[in-house]
């Protein structure tokens, strides 16, 4: 069984910065790719970033792009996104997903173990 923690959400102003946490923890193997989507309110899921634990392989939703980092600490079996420039659109619950993705990085049905999500508010 594999459990996913998700913390570091809260409010923030325009142009400030966030970190967001992800410990993943339980049977994991060297394949797990570790994802994070976010969910506005009256709006689809979407993906945000993707990595895979030892790093080879790491992707951006093209509006974060050069604004938010992700990385993995794998001593701490975490993974961090660092928001940079938040914007009030970045207003989500951001939810971390861990899994062995087949086809694509981007899909939340290639994950299947889910965290229960932090909030992101951005004012402006």
């Amino acid at each position: 069984q594999v459990q996913v923690t998700e913390s570091g959400g809260g409010p923030v102003q325009t142009g400030g910065s966030l970190r967001l946490s992800c410990v993943v923890s339980g049977r994991t193997n060297s394949n797990y790719a570790v994802a994070w989507f976010r969910q506005a309110p009256g709006k689809e899921r979407g993906f945000v970033a993707a990595t895979t634990w030892d790093a080879t392989s790491t992707i951006y939703e093209n509006s974060v792009k050069g604004r938010f980092t992700v990385s993995a600490d794998t001593s701490r079996s975490t993974m961090y996104l660092q928001m940079n420039n938040l914007k009030p659109e970045d207003t989500a619950l951001y939810s971390c997903a861990a899994g062995s993705p087949r086809s694509s990085f981007r899909s939340p049905m290639e994950y299947g173990y889910w965290g229960q999500g932090t909030q992101v508010t951005v004012s402006s």
